[in-house]
């Protein structure tokens, strides 16, 4: 299956991983390592990660307190959202545009 991400999804990932490189040299491509292979673990067992909320399920970065929210579409994976684990849920609900 291929990985997609929608526009949004890959702006909240690019902005989160020069906030930890601001933090500290070498951490925003730490970041960017964590989320490379969190996306590759969905690409290749898309069931593995539990249902959020309808069909769109949730990938728990380790070490970060990000998550991938994504859902199954045809032959695709597309990634919804890099989210925040302290961010309103609701928020990213109001904003959602698949």
């Amino acid at each position: 299956m291929r990985v997609v991400f929608r526009p949004q999804a890959r702006v909240e990932l690019l902005e989160a991983k020069v906030w930890y490189e601001e933090r500290s040299s070498g951490l925003g491509m730490e970041f960017a390592r964590v989320a490379d292979a969190v996306a590759a673990s969905i690409a290749r067992f898309p069931s593995q990660f539990p249902k959020a909320h309808g069909e769109m399920r949730k990938a728990v970065f380790p070490r970060f307190p990000y998550s991938f929210l994504y859902q199954l579409i045809d032959d695709d994976i597309l990634i919804l959202a890099c989210f925040h684990h302290r961010k309103d849920p609701r928020e990213w609900e109001e904003n959602e545009s698949v």
